[in-house]
């Protein structure tokens, strides 16, 4: 059995992490930390075993580098903190650490197929749509879609174009254009049931996975 924190437990994808690990063979949800329900992080550190991460900027690198500093493996979905400083903290420490920039596998997906995509039609765009309380812009999956199709040698050549509006749950869009040709990959998160299965999947990797910082669902899949 696998004990499992929630940091940022009372926001709405906390809430789902919560429902998700107490219906998860193999998980048991040992701990809630979020300021809204007065309870600091440290607080649970010593229960569990695993943290996952579901705060907010401004607070998930100091919120990582506690876990790791105690010992405690991290899953991270929030998004918009300084990933080389929390790669560095998980290189001095003996935990893991895992971060993703989406959840959904059908996102991950969408990702790889822009990969293959990229050599071929190497001029594309982004264009992410997310609900109208996300923090940051772009978001996380944005910013690795563009990493990814630069790497594979496609050019995003416009910057990543973000929507934030009520109403929106997690989409994104990438269009690919070529001479009389577009080609469009999207994904749609309807309901934030469908990052669970990636959530409790890491949650349950986090600990074997040979590297102290990891980055992407694909490396799970």
């Amino acid at each position: 059995m696998i004990r499992v924190g929630v940091s940022g437990a009372a926001g709405r994808m906390g809430a789902t992490v919560c429902e998700a690990v107490e219906a998860a063979d193999g998980l048991e949800l040992a701990g809630r930390a979020d300021p809204a329900l007065g309870v600091e992080l440290g607080e649970i550190l010593d229960a569990v075993e695993v943290v996952v991460d579901f705060s907010v900027p401004d607070t998930a690198l100091d919120n990582i580098r506690a876990c790791l500093a105690g010992g405690v493996h991290v899953v991270v979905g929030t998004t918009g903190f300084d990933l080389e400083a929390a790669r560095a903290a998980a290189e001095a420490s003996e935990a893991k650490l895992f971060v993703a920039p989406n959840f959904a596998i059908g996102a991950v997906l969408m990702m790889e197929v822009a990969q293959r995509i990229a050599p071929h039609m190497p001029e594309c765009e982004v264009i992410e749509l997310h609900h109208d309380r996300k923090l940051d812009a772009p978001s996380g999956t944005a910013k690795r879609t563009a990493e990814l199709i630069e790497a594979a040698g496609g050019n995003v050549h416009q910057p990543i174009h973000s929507v934030r509006l009520p109403g929106l749950v997690a989409h994104q869009e990438v269009i690919f254009g070529g001479v009389g040709q577009t080609l469009t990959v999207r994904h749609d998160s309807i309901d934030r049931h469908s990052f669970m299965p990636g959530v409790v999947l890491a949650v349950r990797e986090v600990g074997a996975l040979p590297d102290h910082f990891t980055v992407g669902l694909e490396k799970l899949l």
